[in-house]
């Protein structure tokens, strides 16, 4: 069972018509506990403002989707919900995150290039990540995000905009993407295909 946690921030049709297409019978809640209790993975689409997270904790979903991937659940979050995994953000500094990585994701800083960063643009993959398996060096995804996390041991993929910046962190069975894999063409469900198919081997630290 694949649970899709809606927190009223997602564009959940493009992610729920990628999961489809790639064979996946997705299941959207925003409060069932005992569904994500039941989850062979857990996906946490999200767009806009970290502080709209502060919703899964007064549903009970915070704690929930610990507890999952304590037990081995593979999680996946998409750009707020990548953001989420870390310990907050500058975007909503009273807002905690999960707190599976430990840094803190910031605002892209002003200078000559546009605040947010829109487009497509390329990913350097780090060795040995599973969810993007196959992708190769310089294959473009699409991105639309002001905030990002900075690039540590847990990182993916790195892409440049202004710095460099993480835009995959793997560990364990945890995972997120900064960018939309939904609207990112064969790359996109390539990077969703890995994780419909992943065997995890073990829970995250």
């Amino acid at each position: 069972m694949i649970i899709v946690i809606d927190y009223k921030a997602g564009n959940l049709t493009s992610v729920l018509k990628a999961l489809r297409h790639e064979g996946a019978e997705p299941v959207v809640t925003d409060s069932d506990l005992a569904l994500v209790e039941s989850a062979e993975r857990i996906v946490l689409p999200g767009v806009g403002h970290f502080q709209a997270t502060e919703r899964l904790d007064a549903t009970g979903l915070t704690g929930a989707i610990r507890a999952a991937i304590a037990r081995g659940v593979p999680f996946l979050g998409i750009c707020v919900g990548m953001q989420w995994l870390f310990a907050g953000s500058t975007e909503a500094p009273e807002q905690p995150g999960l707190g599976q990585f430990a840094e803190q994701c910031t605002r892209f800083a002003e200078g000559q290039e546009k605040v947010p960063h829109v487009g497509w643009n390329s990913l350097e993959v780090q060795p040995g990540s599973r969810l993007l398996s196959g992708v190769e060096a310089g294959e473009h995804v699409y991105f639309t995000h002001s905030y990002k996390a900075p690039v540590s041991a847990d990182t993916a993929a790195v892409t440049h905009y202004i710095e460099p910046f993480a835009a995959a962190v793997e560990h364990g069975n945890v995972m997120g993407v900064q960018f939309h894999p939904e609207k990112s063409g064969a790359t996109g469900l390539k990077i969703l295909s890995n994780f419909l198919a992943w065997q995890a081997k073990g829970a995250a630290c």
